[in-house]
């Protein structure tokens, strides 16, 4: 990736030692790779001042000279749970490698920080016949006077005592990184069985579903602690390839309500699940919990933007003739963004939707009898889901897990109902349907029929600008928000974002996207397919901002990158096929 042959670390010495004292732009003469032996060093990107984002560096290694042994890069899987190990060993060390060496970041050195989840990232790659660790550097300096001789420590010592200590395994860590990649391939395993078992959930007995607190995703420890446990009615077994048979909670496709008391749980095995279609690290307390990796977390809204969604199977005959069949509006309301948000799920491919009463708005979900004896049906243009969820199952095959605390109604249209009395798990199914028939409701279902079919968007990639002048501007701000040219992407909503580096590859994607598969004829998820394909075959790096590797990418899923698109305020479509209610002319039914 650099023009210049790759030299020594004696190279490197030298060339440090000759520019110190002189400008801080000098450093970018240090630019290329140096052979240390055990390793390559390259610095892949140099900062222009010393308060500027630090330099971007890789360490290059040959499994061998690593103690790596074959089996930890056999499979996709393995290898991103290797990649996913090392890069923790290599974060752990960092903290303890870097000092401060003059201005602003000088001598610090980080790498992107993994969470509770094991994604494929760009940090830590494991190719075939090497490894690659991406970081960054902050180069030393006095002012704007670049200090040689500390860098010389710092990259000619600090970095291969860092190498040698978290790179380079003694048996006991082929022991780890074995435990590492077994847990793993047993949540794969897993969430595979799903499907087979008419499964759209499982949480395995012994799970720790409580987190630390609400800033921190780490589970909670304590004597007060009490790990899940699946009542004998909802349990079933599944086979895994390295923990063998794993008894648990098995969730069936269909209408699930999780009821219960305030603070009892509830809300916590609903977000377990959220997770779910991610797999955890050894410990995290959820490495037993999995879900259909097409479910998404649907909430309301308010003030998103909308464009041309097809909310009609929720909400008709709005005020002034506002089309739902093609619906736009600049600030949505709860009931409309909700709608939006379940119909942008399923043009995507969503098979699950998981939903709390909580975040969700209260008329898009129930209009009980009395508000219906109140306001009659022909004034009311939402059809609540309520009276869709089954239909939803029935005609388009998606099940719905709903957290439901205080409608009582949604009892008369579940096939199965947990209860959460002190983060203990009851089934609850049988006793739900004899309090339904014993107090009924009187409420008259609103069902306007069959769920249809739902119409596909074609985004118009002159919508999709990250341009700012001549220079293309996107930015991350954590995992709630991307600028985007002149735009604000807010993601706060989309909950199954778990880590910032997610969000920069979400920004990264798009920008990859734009005229290669946004191409003005692709609909969206066929544009998405075709990107994922893509990286399936040559990885993360492809969609990099830079000319060589970005060490702080993590791989979304295609629903969150089609979430960002979708509240980008920009984007402009075309609806392919006929929309709810008309005919192939366009002429409504």
């Amino acid at each position: 990736m650099h023009p210049n042959p790759t030299r020594s670390r004696d190279d490197l010495r030298q060339l440090l030692a000759r520019i110190d004292g002189r400008p801080y732009p000098v450093y970018k003469d240090i630019a290329g790779t140096y052979d240390f032996g055990a390793f390559t060093l390259a610095i892949d990107h140099v900062q222009g001042d010393p308060f500027a984002a630090p330099s971007r560096l890789r360490v290059i290694m040959a499994p061998a000279r690593m103690q790596l042994p074959d089996w930890a890069a056999t499979t996709a899987l393995r290898r991103t749970a290797t990649a996913d190990w090392l890069l923790r060993r290599f974060h752990r060390a960092t903290g303890m490698a870097a000092a401060r060496r003059g201005s602003g970041k000088s001598g610090l050195i980080t790498v992107d920080r993994p969470g509770q989840e094991i994604l494929p990232r760009t940090a830590c790659v494991v190719f075939p016949g090497r490894v690659e660790v991406r970081f960054f550097a902050g180069l030393p300096a006095a002012g704007r006077r670049i200090l040689g001789r500390q860098a010389v420590e710092m990259l000619c010592v600090d970095i291969p005592r860092l190498v040698e200590g978290s790179l380079v395994l003694k048996a006991a860590d082929q022991r780890d990184l074995e435990r590492h990649i077994a847990v793993t391939e047993d949540q794969a395993a897993l969430r595979a069985a799903l499907a087979e078992r008419r499964l759209v959930a499982f949480v395995g007995d012994g799970s720790i579903l409580p987190r630390e607190s609400g800033v921190s995703d780490r589970p909670l420890r304590g004597p007060r602690v009490i790990p899940f446990t699946a009542p004998d009615s909802l349990a079933v077994e599944l086979d895994t390839p390295h923990r063998g048979k794993v008894r648990g909670l098995g969730i069936p496709q269909g209408v699930t309500l999780i009821v219960g008391g305030g603070y009892h749980g509830k809300s916590t095995l609903l977000r377990a699940l959220a997770r779910g279609v991610y797999d955890h690290i050894p410990g995290d307390g959820r490495e037993l919990v999995v879900t259909d990796p097409t479910a998404v977390k649907i909430r309301a809204e308010d003030g998103r933007r909308i464009e041309q969604v097809d909310i009609s199977p929720f909400i008709r005959n709005l005020p002034f003739d506002a089309d739902t069949r093609r619906f736009s509006t600049e600030e949505a309301s709860g009931s409309t963004s909700q709608a939006a948000n379940i119909m942008e799920a399923l043009e995507l491919g969503a098979r699950v939707l998981l939903i709390d009463e909580d975040t969700s708005a209260t008329n898009f979900m129930i209009r009980d009898r009395r508000m219906q004896a109140l306001v009659s049906k022909d004034r009311e243009p939402i059809t609540p889901f309520i009276d869709r969820v089954r239909a939803l199952y029935r005609d388009r095959g998606v099940s719905s897990i709903l957290v439901v605390g205080g409608a009582g109604d949604y009892l008369d249209v579940a096939d199965t109902v947990i209860r959460m009395d002190a983060y203990r798990a009851q089934d609850a199914t049988a006793e739900a349907r004899e309090v339904a028939a014993r107090f009924p409701t009187g409420r008259i279902a609103e069902d306007p029929g069959p769920f249809p079919p739902v119409p596909e968007r074609v985004p118009l990639p002159s919508s999709l600008d990250p341009r700012r002048g001549n220079k293309v501007k996107i930015r991350a701000h954590g995992t709630d928000e991307i600028t985007f040219g002149f735009e604000e992407i807010d993601l706060s909503a989309v909950e199954q974002l778990v880590d910032p580096s997610q969000t920069r590859a979400v920004g990264a994607m798009i920008r990859y996207m734009t005229g290669r598969y946004l191409d003005g004829r692709r609909t969206l998820r066929e544009a998405l397919e075709a990107l994922y394909a893509e990286l399936d075959e040559h990885g993360l790096d492809r969609v990099s901002p830079f000319p060589t590797p970005a060490g702080d990418l993590a791989l979304p899923r295609l629903f969150e990158v089609g979430a960002a698109i979708n509240r980008l305020r920009s984007l402009r479509v075309e609806v392919r096929g006929p929309a709810v209610g008309e005919d192939s002319r366009g002429h409504t039914s």
